[in-house]
């Protein structure tokens, strides 16, 4: 007999499927409402079959965007779990990166997106750094947030049994901040493929971005929506998977109560 937690990944297909198939009805309602032109609003059919019929061309452009958005999101978790780790050992670090880090997010990370064009060009090298601004700060708050909230029992334990500060940090602060550090990549997974589809509007000749102006550009109203609807199943993709991988090390940090 399956468990309760066996069945809960069936259970978010299903409520995805069920929200999916609620939102098709309201744009198809809205469709017959209004009577609004096709070149304005299609309607989820006509949408589908852009789908089907340009598969092949929707499929190049969205391994381009995915490639852009898995590699954007390595590295910019891996930048912000060091980051956090290296502020929480380094007190100067904190008093001197924290707040470039604080001042950094006044600036809109979209607005930089035309900067990152002129300096890294117009390939993948400006929509990766786009993808990991976005992720970095996320990512680095968060597990700094959960390293900074280590429950006092943890640390009084690691005190008696005369931990090193560094033994103290990557078996007991780092096991307890992964919750938190979850939040934050759980997030990241939503937020890159925004990165990556900004940095191809400025300035691309691949990806899913590129490929929506390109309709938007030549009246194919009904392609640039079948774009959109493979973005959102990119996003949806990554998210689950995410999901899955930090379930995966909630639970490896033992602090999971399910």
């Amino acid at each position: 007999m399956k468990s309760k937690s066996d069945s809960l990944p069936l259970i978010r297909v299903w409520e995805i499927l069920f929200a999916g198939l609620f939102m098709i009805l309201i744009w198809q309602a809205v469709v017959w409402i209004t009577q609004v032109e096709s070149f304005i609003l299609p309607g989820p059919m006509a949408v589908a079959s852009a789908f089907v019929n340009q598969f092949a061309l929707i499929w190049h452009h969205t391994l381009i965007t995915a490639i852009e958005v898995l590699v954007g999101m390595v590295l910019g978790v891996a930048a912000g779990i060091l980051t956090a780790l290296h502020l929480t050992i380094s007190e100067r670090g904190r008093k001197l990166i924290m707040p470039a880090l604080v001042m950094s997010q006044t600036i809109p990370v979209f607005a930089l997106a035309p900067l990152l064009t002129l300096w890294l060009g117009y390939g993948l090298a400006s929509k990766v750094a786009m993808a990991v601004l976005i992720v970095y700060f996320p990512v680095t708050s968060t597990f700094l947030d959960g390293l900074a909230n280590t429950p006092k029992g943890y640390l009084d334990l690691a005190h008696t049994m005369r931990s090193p500060n560094r033994s103290t940090l990557m078996q007991v602060r780092v096991p307890a901040a992964v919750p938190s550090l979850s939040s934050g990549i759980r997030l990241a997974a939503v937020y890159a493929p925004i990165g990556a589809v900004i940095g191809e509007w400025v300035g691309a000749s691949n990806g899913l971005g590129y490929l929506m102006l390109l309709a938007n550009g030549r009246v194919k109203i009904d392609l640039m929506f079948a774009a959109l609807v493979a973005l959102c199943l990119l996003t949806v993709a990554l998210r689950a998977v995410v999901g899955l991988i930090c379930d995966r090390a909630v639970e490896w940090s033992g602090l999971n109560e399910r």
